[in-house]
């Protein structure tokens, strides 16, 4: 009899588990259950699709399909009989399982403001966390000429440019005094604050929203300065929260989210949790990297490849690259870890919105800011992500100087690039397996892209895909180098 696993949530977790599982073959059955009324999408490059750089199907997932896969839409689970290993759906059915996945990724948070306390948001207010959440703004942002949005973090940033490359008036109300401050430093967040005008995107800062009134002429937002912003749009950007309702309702260990170990197993062993949905070692992370890495952790562990496989997360690195803003952030660059020793270089040139701020311990960088354009933002990433020594010259690396260091992005010589050299970090995809799918016949990028995922996350990458692919293309393949 074939095992039966059940997967409870087609996002970026869910369907790329069942990719994983699917690519492993083997004699089982996976059922897939998505809430949402559509195929798997990746969430990441909503902002692109917002700004009208692509359309709604290039941020579809490649899916998994035939024999042993069945995928169903627009189904809700509702409850889980642990005795019994069953999943009851919302409409009527109940899934039997030997193993269980929890892929519930999370919901957006709307703040207890007077005006949002309803049942329902009003039509102009709208959260920006879903593709149907999108697709409710760009309705909405069609008749607009002034937008708000209330977050300024990094979802709200890449909203608030989204829009503004449509050539709407955009405003970002952010209670704390300086942008991203998860991942900025107060100086960072001034010069990101001034690329942002220069893009179209004014920001109030320090200010917190008491109040908002919406109706059919548009939305009024009122601040705890006693001001008042009017819009035809407000969007959400307020953060997120681990949908854990499914799990704490069945009795699974909760706290921020479903506890999970090393193998991603939950307090009952036969289920597993993966993705946002996830408390691991005390953390949540809300990141796509890091749910991939453990949706393999579990295909290999269900399916015997190896039993022993254990989740080991990675340092994060987040990146916001929109049109006219590049941005890497990492680690600890301001040494809020407690950490009062080490090196600490800052570079800033406003006019060029330029900033750059490194935090260097026994050799090795432990946090990093980099904005604007600096080419050495791969070496730094992988500097960072593999705790490896810096160079002597520190100016390299904070200037973006020619280094001896090979860097992640294409070069003018991608030859010198080890093929250790990560160059997707969501999917921890190296230039070597890139070198690997050209020689195996993918002769374009987006067939090197389909054989190994890179560029398929946050898309940041493409780019250097893309020049490794045509450094590959002008060679002969005998003298690729090594």
């Amino acid at each position: 009899m074939s095992e039966k696993i059940v997967i409870v949530g087609n996002g970026m977790a869910g369907a790329r588990l069942a990719s994983e599982l699917h690519a492993r073959g083997g004699d089982r059955k996976v059922t897939v259950l998505g809430a949402e009324p559509h195929r798997a999408y990746n969430r990441i490059m909503l902002s692109t699709l917002l700004a009208g750089k692509i359309g709604e199907p290039d941020v579809e997932l490649a899916e998994v399909a035939g024999q042993g896969v069945d995928l169903r839409f627009g189904v809700t689970a509702t409850a889980i009989d642990r005795a019994a290993r069953t999943v009851a759906t919302d409409d009527g059915d109940r899934i039997a399982y030997d193993h269980l996945v929890l892929a519930t990724g999370s919901r957006a948070l709307v703040p207890p403001l007077p005006g949002l306390d309803g049942p329902e948001l009003p039509p102009r207010i709208v959260p920006f966390r879903t593709l149907d959440d999108c697709r409710r703004i760009l309705a909405v942002a069609e008749g607009a000429r002034r937008v708000l949005v209330l977050g300024g973090g990094l979802l709200g940033l890449e909203a608030a440019r989204g829009l503004a490359a449509r050539g709407l008036d955009v405003a970002v109300v952010h209670p704390v005094p300086y942008l991203m401050e998860r991942q900025l430093d107060p100086a960072g967040a001034a010069v990101l604050a001034g690329t942002l005008a220069g893009l179209g995107v004014t920001t109030h800062l320090a200010v917190a929203a008491t109040a908002v009134a919406a109706d059919a002429d548009g939305v009024r937002l009122d601040l705890a300065d006693g001001r008042s912003l009017h819009a035809d749009l407000l969007v959400l950007s307020c953060g997120v929260r681990p949908d854990t309702t499914l799990a704490a309702a069945a009795g699974l260990a909760v706290e921020r989210g479903v506890l999970v170990d090393d193998r991603m197993r939950t307090s009952d062993r036969r289920i597993s949790a993966i993705g946002d949905c996830v408390q691991h070692d005390g953390t949540v992370t809300g990141l796509v990297a890091p749910a991939w890495a453990q949706a393999r952790v579990v295909a290999q562990v269900l399916t015997g490849e190896d039993p022993l496989a254990r989740y080991r997360p990675r340092p994060p690195v987040t990146r916001l690259k929109a049109a006219g803003i590049d941005l890497a952030a990492m680690g600890d660059p301001g040494g809020t870890d407690g950490d009062s020793e080490g090196e600490e270089l800052t570079f800033a040139d406003p006019a060029r919105g330029t900033y750059a701020r490194l935090r260097i311990t026994d050799e090795r960088l432990t946090g990093a800011i980099l904005l604007g354009d600096n080419p050495a933002v791969g070496t730094v990433i992988q500097l960072f992500d593999r705790g490896q020594p810096v160079p002597s010259d520190r100016r390299a690396l904070l200037l973006g100087r020619a280094l001896g260091v090979a860097p992640a992005e294409p070069a003018a010589t991608p030859a010198l690039m080890p093929d250790a050299a990560t160059v997707c970090q969501c999917n921890n995809v190296s230039k070597g397996a890139l070198v690997a799918c050209w020689r195996s016949g993918a002769r374009t990028v987006d067939a090197v892209v389909a054989g190994t995922r890179a560029g398929t996350g946050c898309g940041s990458c493409r780019d250097a895909v893309a020049g490794i692919v045509g450094w590959l293309s002008d060679v002969d393949s005998v003298e690729v180098a090594r």
